[in-house]
Protein backbone atom coordinates (compact mmCIF):
# COMPACT_ATOMS: atom_id res chain seq x y z
CA UNK A 1 0.00 0.00 0.00
CA UNK A 2 1.11 3.80 -0.47
CA UNK A 3 0.20 6.52 1.25
CA UNK A 4 -0.43 9.69 -0.39
CA UNK A 5 -0.87 13.19 1.75
CA UNK A 6 -2.64 16.16 0.58
CA UNK A 7 -1.21 19.28 3.10
CA UNK A 8 -3.87 21.58 4.14
CA UNK A 9 -6.22 23.57 6.54
CA UNK A 10 -9.56 21.68 7.59
CA UNK A 11 -12.71 23.95 6.92
CA UNK A 12 -14.88 25.97 4.68
CA UNK A 13 -12.86 28.81 5.37
CA UNK A 14 -9.58 27.72 4.31
CA UNK A 15 -10.88 25.43 1.38
CA UNK A 16 -9.93 27.82 -1.50
CA UNK A 17 -6.53 28.84 -0.15
CA UNK A 18 -3.21 28.30 -1.97
CA UNK A 19 -1.73 26.34 1.09
CA UNK A 20 -4.73 24.25 0.80
CA UNK A 21 -3.55 23.16 -2.96
CA UNK A 22 -2.50 19.85 -1.75
CA UNK A 23 -6.34 18.90 -0.53
CA UNK A 24 -7.13 19.72 -4.00
CA UNK A 25 -4.89 17.11 -5.31
CA UNK A 26 -6.32 14.77 -3.42
CA UNK A 27 -9.80 15.51 -4.04
CA UNK A 28 -9.18 15.39 -7.72
CA UNK A 29 -7.71 11.91 -7.76
CA UNK A 30 -10.44 10.31 -5.65
CA UNK A 31 -12.91 11.81 -7.73
CA UNK A 32 -11.68 10.97 -11.07
CA UNK A 33 -10.26 7.03 -9.99
CA UNK A 34 -13.71 6.23 -8.30
CA UNK A 35 -12.50 5.85 -4.50
CA UNK A 36 -14.01 5.38 -1.92
CA UNK A 37 -16.18 7.86 0.15
CA UNK A 38 -14.55 9.48 2.22
CA UNK A 39 -14.24 8.84 6.04
CA UNK A 40 -12.71 10.01 9.44
CA UNK A 41 -9.61 8.18 10.27
CA UNK A 42 -5.87 8.97 11.66
CA UNK A 43 -6.99 12.64 12.72
CA UNK A 44 -7.55 13.50 9.01
CA UNK A 45 -10.02 12.40 5.94
CA UNK A 46 -8.85 9.20 4.34
CA UNK A 47 -10.29 7.39 1.08
CA UNK A 48 -9.06 4.12 -0.43
CA UNK A 49 -8.81 2.87 -4.20
CA UNK A 50 -6.31 1.44 -6.59
CA UNK A 51 -4.14 3.33 -8.85
CA UNK A 52 -2.38 1.59 -11.79
CA UNK A 53 -3.35 -1.71 -9.60
CA UNK A 54 -1.93 -0.13 -7.02
CA UNK A 55 -3.53 -0.30 -3.37
CA UNK A 56 -3.77 3.58 -2.13
CA UNK A 57 -4.92 5.59 0.91
CA UNK A 58 -5.27 9.21 0.49
CA UNK A 59 -4.82 11.24 3.19
CA UNK A 60 -5.74 15.17 4.30
CA UNK A 61 -5.18 15.76 7.83
CA UNK A 62 -7.11 17.55 9.84
CA UNK A 63 -5.03 18.36 12.77
CA UNK A 64 -3.81 21.92 10.71
CA UNK A 65 -0.99 22.82 8.92
CA UNK A 66 1.54 22.92 12.20
CA UNK A 67 0.71 19.25 13.05
CA UNK A 68 0.44 17.48 9.84
CA UNK A 69 3.03 14.78 11.06
CA UNK A 70 0.77 13.82 13.60
CA UNK A 71 -2.02 12.17 11.45
CA UNK A 72 0.71 11.13 8.58
CA UNK A 73 2.62 8.70 11.08
CA UNK A 74 -0.91 7.45 12.99
CA UNK A 75 -1.42 6.28 9.24
CA UNK A 76 1.95 5.13 8.14
CA UNK A 77 1.85 3.08 11.85
CA UNK A 78 -0.97 1.40 11.41
CA UNK A 79 0.00 0.09 8.02
CA UNK A 80 3.48 -0.58 8.97
CA UNK A 81 4.27 1.62 5.93
CA UNK A 82 8.06 3.15 5.36
CA UNK A 83 9.06 6.86 4.80
CA UNK A 84 9.50 5.50 1.07
CA UNK A 85 5.92 4.66 0.97
CA UNK A 86 4.41 8.15 1.70
CA UNK A 87 4.10 10.65 -0.98
CA UNK A 88 3.14 14.59 0.10
CA UNK A 89 1.37 16.65 -2.44
CA UNK A 90 2.05 20.56 -0.55
CA UNK A 91 2.24 24.25 -2.01
CA UNK A 92 5.63 25.66 -3.44
CA UNK A 93 6.26 29.32 -2.78
CA UNK A 94 9.90 28.89 -4.64
CA UNK A 95 7.75 27.63 -7.60
CA UNK A 96 5.67 29.54 -10.45
CA UNK A 97 2.17 29.13 -10.23
CA UNK A 98 0.67 26.05 -12.50
CA UNK A 99 4.66 24.72 -11.79
CA UNK A 100 5.18 21.20 -10.38
CA UNK A 101 8.36 19.57 -8.69
CA UNK A 102 8.83 15.63 -7.70
CA UNK A 103 11.58 14.36 -5.36
CA UNK A 104 12.57 12.29 -2.71
CA UNK A 105 14.43 13.21 0.49
CA UNK A 106 15.48 16.24 1.44
CA UNK A 107 15.01 19.67 3.46
CA UNK A 108 11.24 21.58 4.49
CA UNK A 109 12.51 24.83 2.76
CA UNK A 110 10.62 26.65 6.30
CA UNK A 111 7.23 24.83 5.03
CA UNK A 112 5.39 24.34 8.16
CA UNK A 113 3.72 20.71 7.57
CA UNK A 114 6.87 19.55 5.94
CA UNK A 115 8.65 20.46 8.68
CA UNK A 116 5.69 18.03 10.62
CA UNK A 117 6.41 15.34 9.25
CA UNK A 118 9.90 15.82 9.26
CA UNK A 119 9.85 15.37 13.08
CA UNK A 120 7.34 12.18 12.52
CA UNK A 121 8.75 10.66 9.98
CA UNK A 122 11.85 11.87 9.11
CA UNK A 123 13.18 13.38 5.73
CA UNK A 124 13.00 10.21 3.22
CA UNK A 125 9.66 10.27 1.67
CA UNK A 126 8.70 11.65 -1.79
CA UNK A 127 6.67 15.51 -2.67
CA UNK A 128 4.92 16.47 -5.04
CA UNK A 129 5.68 20.48 -4.81
CA UNK A 130 2.93 22.40 -6.77
CA UNK A 131 3.97 26.07 -7.60
CA UNK A 132 1.61 29.11 -6.20
CA UNK A 133 4.35 31.94 -6.25
CA UNK A 134 5.64 34.12 -4.17
CA UNK A 135 4.19 37.08 -2.90
CA UNK A 136 7.40 38.89 -3.34
CA UNK A 137 8.08 39.58 0.32
CA UNK A 138 8.94 37.36 3.18
CA UNK A 139 6.59 39.40 5.66
CA UNK A 140 3.19 38.67 2.68
CA UNK A 141 3.54 34.97 3.24
CA UNK A 142 1.74 34.19 5.48
CA UNK A 143 -1.50 36.15 4.70
CA UNK A 144 -0.57 35.23 0.78
CA UNK A 145 -0.60 31.28 1.01
CA UNK A 146 -3.91 32.04 3.01
CA UNK A 147 -5.40 34.00 0.62
CA UNK A 148 -7.87 31.98 -1.94
CA UNK A 149 -6.70 31.58 -4.97
CA UNK A 150 -7.50 34.77 -7.67
CA UNK A 151 -10.18 34.06 -10.31
CA UNK A 152 -7.27 34.29 -12.54
CA UNK A 153 -5.95 31.58 -11.51
CA UNK A 154 -8.81 29.26 -11.89
CA UNK A 155 -7.84 27.96 -15.65
CA UNK A 156 -4.11 27.38 -15.10
CA UNK A 157 -5.10 25.44 -11.16
CA UNK A 158 -7.85 23.34 -13.16
CA UNK A 159 -5.21 21.87 -15.79
CA UNK A 160 -2.69 21.16 -12.90
CA UNK A 161 -5.38 18.93 -11.03
CA UNK A 162 -6.60 17.64 -14.30
CA UNK A 163 -2.36 16.61 -15.10
CA UNK A 164 -2.73 15.32 -11.26
CA UNK A 165 -5.32 12.94 -11.75
CA UNK A 166 -3.90 11.85 -15.25
CA UNK A 167 -0.82 10.72 -13.77
CA UNK A 168 -1.46 9.37 -10.59
CA UNK A 169 -1.62 5.70 -11.69
CA UNK A 170 2.15 6.37 -12.86
CA UNK A 171 3.48 8.07 -9.76
CA UNK A 172 1.63 5.05 -7.64
CA UNK A 173 3.42 2.72 -10.01
CA UNK A 174 6.86 4.74 -9.08
CA UNK A 175 7.36 6.72 -12.29
CA UNK A 176 7.77 9.59 -12.01
CA UNK A 177 8.74 11.21 -14.73
CA UNK A 178 5.72 9.46 -16.68
CA UNK A 179 3.33 11.50 -13.77
CA UNK A 180 5.31 14.64 -14.33
CA UNK A 181 4.69 14.29 -18.13
CA UNK A 182 1.06 13.86 -18.06
CA UNK A 183 1.11 17.11 -16.10
CA UNK A 184 3.31 19.00 -18.45
CA UNK A 185 0.67 17.73 -21.30
CA UNK A 186 -2.51 19.38 -19.27
CA UNK A 187 -0.47 22.59 -18.03
CA UNK A 188 1.63 23.20 -21.13
CA UNK A 189 -0.05 21.35 -24.26
CA UNK A 190 1.95 20.93 -27.65
CA UNK A 191 1.75 24.04 -29.34
CA UNK A 192 -0.02 24.09 -32.49
CA UNK A 193 2.08 23.97 -35.65
CA UNK A 194 1.55 28.05 -36.72
CA UNK A 195 0.16 28.85 -39.70
CA UNK A 196 2.23 29.85 -42.74
CA UNK A 197 2.40 33.28 -43.30
CA UNK A 198 0.28 34.51 -46.53
CA UNK A 199 2.55 35.24 -49.31
CA UNK A 200 2.79 38.83 -50.71
CA UNK A 201 1.33 39.66 -53.75
CA UNK A 202 3.98 41.64 -55.71
CA UNK A 203 3.47 45.36 -56.26
CA UNK A 204 1.55 46.26 -59.32
CA UNK A 205 3.97 47.12 -62.34
CA UNK A 206 3.85 50.41 -63.38
CA UNK A 207 2.73 51.14 -66.42
CA UNK A 208 4.05 53.11 -69.41
CA UNK A 209 1.21 56.09 -70.50
CA UNK A 210 0.21 55.28 -73.87
CA UNK A 211 2.28 56.34 -77.24
CA UNK A 212 0.99 59.43 -78.53
CA UNK A 213 1.46 59.06 -82.49
CA UNK A 214 0.18 62.61 -83.71
CA UNK A 215 1.34 64.79 -85.03
CA UNK A 216 2.65 68.48 -83.85
CA UNK A 217 -0.28 70.32 -85.77
CA UNK A 218 -2.52 67.32 -85.28
CA UNK A 219 -2.03 68.03 -81.30
CA UNK A 220 -2.18 71.84 -81.82
CA UNK A 221 -5.72 71.55 -83.43
CA UNK A 222 -6.67 68.74 -81.22
CA UNK A 223 -6.08 71.71 -78.07
CA UNK A 224 -7.93 73.84 -79.58
CA UNK A 225 -11.43 71.80 -80.40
Amino acid sequence: MQLFVGLGNPGAKYARNRHNIGFMAMDAIAADHGFGPWRAKFRGRVAEGLLGGEKVLLLKPETFMNLSGEAVAEAARFYKLAPGDVTVFHDGLALAPRKMRVKRGGGHAGHNGLRSIHAHLGPDYARVRLGIGHPGHKDRVAGYVLQDFAKADAGWLDDLMRGISDGASWLAQGKPDRFQNAVAQRVAPAPQPAKPPKAKQPAPTPQDPPQDDRSALRKLVDRFR
